[in-house]
């Protein structure tokens, strides 16, 4: 596994997103350990006018900011979410400590937004030295394994692609999230040779109780969706234009036309919790 995963993180990236991930690890200076691209610009040859999605590994939150209120939020609620541009290009990056990154792709995991993240393809853009790449590689590596010995037990038979296509609608399941029913077979769909040889290294285990699997899944329901509201209403203050940015996104994944209004740019985190309810019972959000 972590060879395979391993080959897969040095996959080359356009210049101009290794050139990004060099820019946001300076913003944070010594702290910077390594720096993860992910999401679904990875397979983009256009990168204009996308949002590049990546996630910046520290040393620990304190050395990563000027402000102590950043860092306590970081701690608190995991991870912190910025805007960025740089050359010409936009993205988004969220901040976790190596240990948070770590537990965050374990069985230890308080819910499984990072570890369904880090089942899929990304790769490893920037690091400081290549202890920093070794730790985020194993934590990495974790991450489809733990994944699928939590599916397993509720999935049945299936194996090979259909093992991976449940692991992400179980995942899908735990957060608010605007994507049509069928992206998370489009997930796997996009990258099938990957799947394939994830399949064919996970480890082996037991089948665990499927009735005490069935109840970690609702467990994880009921945090993941708690701890994404409280993350979208910290973003409107670390993300610049996150209101926006969060509409656009409802816009574009569930078809709706959302339109902020000047009260809501002002009032971001009244405008969030103002919204979620219309967006739950529209079923734009779920």
């Amino acid at each position: 596994m972590r060879d395979l995963v391993a080959a897969e993180l040095s996959t080359p990236v356009d210049p101009r997103v290794t050139a990004m991930a060099a820019a946001i690890a300076t913003k944070h200076g010594a702290a910077s350990r390594a720096v993860l691209f992910y999401g679904s610009c990875l397979r983009q040859q256009q990168l204009d006018g996308l949002m590049l999605d990546f996630y910046l590994i520290v040393s620990g939150y304190p050395s990563a900011y000027d402000k102590k209120w950043l860092a306590a939020a970081n701690r608190l609620i995991p991870p912190n979410v910025f805007y960025f541009e740089h050359d010409g290009l936009a993205s988004k990056y969220a901040v976790l400590s190596e240990a948070d990154f770590a537990r965050f792709c374990s069985v230890d995991a308080p819910d499984v937004s990072v570890l369904a993240r880090f089942a899929q393809p990304s790769r490893l853009v920037w690091k400081a030295d290549d202890e920093a790449a070794e730790a985020v590689t194993r934590a990495v590596a974790n991450a489809p394994d733990v994944l699928a010995a939590l599916t397993l037990p509720v999935a049945g038979d299936v194996r090979g692609l259909d093992l991976w296509r449940r692991a992400f609608e179980l995942t899908y399941s735990t957060e608010l999230r605007a994507e049509r029913k069928e992206r998370p077979a489009s997930i796997v769909d996009q990258y099938p040779d990957y799947y394939e040889r994830l399949s064919t290294v996970i480890k082996a285990r037991p089948q665990s109780n499927g009735k005490r699997a069935s109840k970690a899944w609702e467990s994880y329901r009921r945090r993941g969706k708690r701890a994404q509201v409280l993350r979208l209403a910290k973003a409107t203050a670390t993300f610049a234009g996150g209101i926006d940015y969060i509409a656009w996104k409802i816009n574009r994944h569930a078809g709706t036309e959302i339109q902020i209004k000047p009260w809501q740019r002002k009032w971001p985190l009244l405008a969030a919790v103002s919204l979620l309810p219309r967006l739950l019972r529209s079923g734009a959000v779920r």
